[in-house]
């Protein structure tokens, strides 16, 4: 059975309205959703423990008797770590380091200066005290996630990364284990879902409340996390996994439609784009969908993803691809061309930029260094990828000398009278020197 994958053409007339319809996805939250997770979120704020034991005995079918049987001693994810195969153990390293290399290089400092009358004026950084990342268990699990949360909340300098990760029927993912001992995850506890997130939003008697969630996990989860915003920060919420390639038509066929394939895998609902100037080689990568679709192990998926949600876009020239890729904002760019570094002057809103035909995307998932958490659902227009910065938060430091304060205090004392505030200029006002 054939894919036909849905073409546009950026010289049509209606090419804007088509577009717009493609890119549109229905993140509303189904109602009885909603009813659940704020049901399970009040019962883990006003139950604590006694709740996230009996929701996980519900949905995960793991019976304890205390919340603290649940966490896993830094012993066992040590054991886990030297119970995986070494391949695994090597990868993993190499990757950790890759990812924690790159984002020292983000970490930003404190900084003062000091006017000319002595004031001192600068901005004050400082980690969380706390973050707690979600991991998803039981067969969707990625250690990939766990090193790409944790070690950036750790080069930021929090004080605790707390992790929380479901194991239904009591399977366990060493992987993930091995991830947490790698990046050097402080606690970990079994429990996942809305109570998860409740839990590390409100506190209860044995998990500690954070100042932060980040970490993907399903409709539940992200319900919960969207719920939460405000008690804690979240990171975002994130929609399907998206991938635009812009290519020449100089790339094989085979290697952009398996860069296609890799976010289609992920679920029916992730989008993949190929916009080219060459209209035959849209032909060409078609066939190599079709070609390669059998082969697939996530086929079934992979099918549903390309034929609802996939595109392929004719367009005038590369510029006009950039334009394109600018309206759509995607989470995943690649560049397959042959001076990417030329178009990448053209481009503006992406989550994470793959440059020229041998960088896969796929790479980004895992080892490139770059964080693999990005902004979905154009989202790119204002949004960044996860970094270190998004666990810091910055203080600005004030201190006005005797000759600053008589100075500014008279342009406060004239802006607060104008709005009306005399207890603002006269507290600026007690500071002025007498004009005598």
């Amino acid at each position: 059975m054939t894919v036909s994958i849905k073409r546009l053409n950026a010289s049509q007339a209606d090419f804007n309205s088509q577009l717009a319809t493609l890119l549109a996805w229905d993140d509303s939250v189904d109602h009885q959703v909603n009813e659940s997770v704020r049901h399970i979120l009040h019962q883990v704020k006003t139950r604590g423990d006694q709740a996230v034991l009996e929701f996980t005995e519900k949905f995960d079918r793991l019976t304890a008797s205390s919340v603290a049987e649940l966490e896993m001693s830094q012993s066992r994810l040590q054991q886990a770590l030297e119970a995986i195969p070494q391949n695994q153990r090597v990868a993993l390293q190499q990757a950790a380091d890759r990812v924690r290399d790159y984002h020292e290089r983000q970490e930003q400092k404190s900084w003062q200066y000091q006017d000319e009358d002595g004031t001192v004026l600068g901005q004050k950084v400082t980690p969380l005290d706390r973050a707690g990342l979600y991991v998803p268990g039981g067969k969707a699990a990625y250690p990939s996630s766990v090193l790409m949360n944790a070690i950036p909340a750790k080069v930021a300098g929090v004080g605790e990364v707390i992790m929380v990760v479901p194991t239904p029927d009591g399977l366990v993912n060493d992987l993930v284990l091995a991830a947490a001992a790698i990046a050097g995850v402080d606690r970990v506890f079994t429990v996942g879902g809305a109570q998860a997130v409740g839990a590390l939003a409100y506190g209860t008697e044995t998990i500690p409340a954070v100042d932060k969630i980040v970490g993907p996990g399903n409709i539940y989860v992200a319900t919960a996390k969207r719920e939460v915003f405000g008690t804690v920060g979240i990171d975002m919420i994130a929609g399907p996994s998206e991938i635009l390639v812009i290519c020449d038509g100089k790339t094989n066929p085979d290697w952009i439609a398996m860069d296609l394939f890799s976010q289609a895998e992920h679920d029916e609902q992730a989008q993949s784009i190929l916009i080219s100037p060459d209209a035959e080689f849209l032909d060409a990568v078609e066939a190599s969908i079709n070609k390669l679709l059998p082969t697939m192990e996530r086929a079934d998926i992979i099918r549903t993803s390309m034929t609802d949600r996939a595109a392929l876009i004719h367009v005038a020239d590369l510029n006009e691809a950039a334009k394109v890729s600018n309206r759509i904002a995607p989470e995943h760019l690649e560049l397959s061309v042959e001076s990417p570094e030329a178009l990448l002057e053209e481009i503006r809103h992406a989550g994470a930029i793959f440059m020229g035909r041998y960088t896969a995307e796929a790479l980004g998932d895992y080892c490139a260094g770059p964080n693999h958490v990005l902004p979905t659902s154009g989202t790119a227009r204002f949004s960044s990828p996860l970094g270190v910065y998004d666990f810091q938060k910055r203080s600005s430091i004030i201190g006005f000398s005797a000759k600053g304060a008589d100075r500014m205090g008279r342009v406060a004392s004239v802006l607060a009278r104008g709005e009306g505030l005399t207890a603002h200029a006269r507290s600026a006002e007690y500071r002025i020197k007498s004009d005598e």
